[in-house]
């Protein structure tokens, strides 16, 4: 089903009202898995693999010291570790556990339900459409990882 959408928001004010819908569904799956909502963040961008601080402070838009206190305090619980970084001995990678791991994948499923079942009335292109705009915004941005070289 096309939803056409005469008279609605402007690019801007739907841009900010969906934002908050997704960080409501964010908060709620944190929440229901005693984490808190950048807490989540951090260990679901993680499952794409290990990433230095910097790649995760402009991932995530935080100051390197906000990301060190994040980093810390997810790894005093257990569901992430720094590991030595191959390319440049004086950094270090941040790596799930399997513990985090584990949690990032329940969860981020959990997200990725809501998400679908929010969209499910849009016809598959419609969806399809949407995703291929957001990703390209995002790229944009510098919100998308790169993709490993190889």
């Amino acid at each position: 089903m096309t939803v056409d959408a005469p008279g609605g928001l402007g690019i801007a004010d739907a841009l900010v009202r969906l934002s908050h819908v997704v960080q409501r569904v964010f908060a709620d799956v944190s929440r229901e898995h005693e984490v808190t909502p950048q807490q989540l963040q951090l260990v679901c961008v993680l499952l794409e693999g290990p990433l230095g601080m910097t790649g995760l402070s402009r991932l995530m838009n935080l100051e390197r010291s906000t990301m060190t206190g994040l980093v810390d305090r997810v790894a005093k619980r257990g569901l992430v570790a720094r590991t030595a970084d191959p390319a440049d001995r004086r950094a270090y990678l941040v790596a799930l556990t399997p513990e985090g791991s584990d949690l990032a994948g329940r969860a981020h499923g959990d997200v990725v339900a809501r998400l679908d079942a929010m969209t499910a009335r849009l016809a598959r292109d419609d969806r399809d459409r949407l995703s291929a705009v957001v990703t390209l915004l995002l790229a944009d941005q510098g919100f998308v990882r790169p993709a490993a070289a190889g």
